[in-house]
């Protein structure tokens, strides 16, 4: 899979280091199990685990090419988000 990311402007780097996760983390999260949802304005949510256990969303746009996703961003589920997230992974079985 190809996973271009949105750029901050101001440091050059992808935005989803100023929320603290790494490009390593979004691949795990979008390769892997989860809740793939849809979005606004042809954007899609996929919210998973990482193998070091943290619980991300991520915002991406699929691309024409089904191979290649467009990242905009990326944080880490919390709270009420992440409370949910795991009660309905464990009502499927996973």
């Amino acid at each position: 899979m190809d996973i271009r990311y949105f750029l901050d402007a101001d440091t050059g780097q992808p935005h989803i280091h100023g929320h603290g996760i790494t490009e390593a983390e979004v691949e795990e999260v979008l390769r892997g199990p989860g809740e793939d949802l849809p979005g606004a304005r042809d954007s899609r949510m996929k919210l998973g685990q990482t193998i070091a256990g943290r619980y991300l969303q991520v915002i991406y746009v699929p691309d024409d090419d089904p191979r290649s996703v467009f990242v905009l961003t990326a944080y880490e589920l919390r709270g009420k988000a992440k409370h949910a997230f795991r009660r309905r992974r464990r009502r499927r079985g996973r």
